[in-house]
Order: C-alpha cells, then sequence, then structure tokens
C-alpha cells in the first residue's frame, strides 16, 4: 500500500511539475519548478484546500445531514432549489393570464 501511495504522489508531481512548466513560464511569466516545488505546492494546495479527494469537510457534512429530521432535510433542499434557480413544482404551475400579462 505504500508503494503505490508513493508511486501516485510521484506520479502527481511529475504531472504538476510538467504542466506548470509548460503553462505558467507563457501564461504568467513565472519561473519553471522542479519536481520538489510541485510536491511542495501538493501539499500548499491540501493545506488551503482541504484535500484531493472532495470538498473540504465533506464527512461532516454527512454526520450533520444523517442528524437532521427528514423537515430540516426538505428546507434544505428547497434553499438549494432557490439558490440554483431549479423550478419547484409551485413554480411549475402556469399562472392565470392576469398575472402572466404586465399591466400597460
Amino acid at each position: 500500500m505504500a508503494a503505490v501511495v508513493v508511486a501516485a504522489v510521484t506520479g502527481v508531481s511529475l504531472v504538476v511539475t510538467i504542466l506548470w512548466n509548460w503553462l505558467a513560464p507563457t501564461l504568467f511569466g513565472a519561473r519553471t519548478i522542479g519536481f520538489w516545488q510541485a510536491l511542495g505546492l501538493l501539499v500548499l494546495t491540501r493545506i488551503l484546500f482541504g484535500g484531493f479527494h472532495g470538498r473540504p469537510g465533506g464527512r461532516m457534512h454527512g454526520k450533520r445531514w444523517e442528524q437532521m429530521t427528514p423537515e430540516e432535510r426538505e428546507k434544505i433542499r428547497q434553499g438549494w432549489r432557490r439558490a440554483c434557480r431549479e423550478p419547484s413544482t409551485a413554480d411549475a404551475e402556469p399562472k392565470p393570464a392576469a398575472e402572466a400579462a404586465p399591466e400597460k
């Protein structure tokens, strides 16, 4: 298992090195980096953004979701629908003609 982790970290670090050295100097005028700098960049992103395997705090949100009542969950879902502008069943109903046409 340890060998797989080392191989994966090495592979990702090499990919970051190649991509950085291909893009950053041309786009931003940045210097090229080496393998260890790319590895440091990966560690920095892990610290700042919480990981490579999902959103930060995802496990905590899952536990919190499990502890909610069905009513609380539905309230959260309705908020998501409003935020994402997903039409709910109430919004999908056709409006009467008097409300649909603007008054002049």
